[in-house]
């Protein structure tokens, strides 16, 4: 079962989606069964629904970047180390998104692929060569096809 912790930090989320938390939790029951990984597993991490100011300072203190960014992740686990992790209770990370950087066309749709790029880092993808790029996009599209239909 994977369950998601929502904060909200910039209030101008709600006026997209009204209850954050429902609707990603609903989001993630269809996806607890297309990544191996996760089958058997109670899984947890966080998302903070941040804006330009909070990002900014969370970006530069982590990556010492001082500016926004659309989404930043923090994996609780190394890459190499969470395929092999054995516990059937597992807290993944946190995934801080900034809604100032979400095209506000299809707002949701674009939120959804931001949100599942930042799980995707938290199971530890990532996409620094083509080849790794190329796979974490395949994996990107499989989910957010899966939750399109709810």
């Amino acid at each position: 079962m994977i369950k998601i912790d929502v904060f909200i930090k910039n209030k101008n989320w709600k006026k997209k989606i009204s209850n954050p938390h429902k609707y990603l939790n609903r989001k993630v029951k269809n996806i607890e069964n297309s990544i191996s990984f996760l089958r058997n597993k109670d899984v947890n991490f966080s998302i903070l629904l941040a804006g330009n100011k909070e990002i900014k300072l969370l970006n530069k203190k982590f990556r010492k970047k001082g500016k926004s960014t659309d989404i930043l992740s923090f994996p609780f686990y190394d890459s190499n180390k969470i395929k092999k992790l054995k516990k059937k209770n597992i807290y993944l990370g946190d995934v801080i998104l900034n809604y100032y950087k979400i095209e506000k066309k299809n707002f949701k749709e674009n939120f959804n692929k931001l949100w599942i790029h930042g799980f995707l880092h938290l199971l530890g993808h990532k996409h620094k060569k083509n080849s790794d790029y190329y796979k974490m996009h395949k994996v990107e599209k499989l989910i957010f096809n899966k939750i399109k239909k709810n």
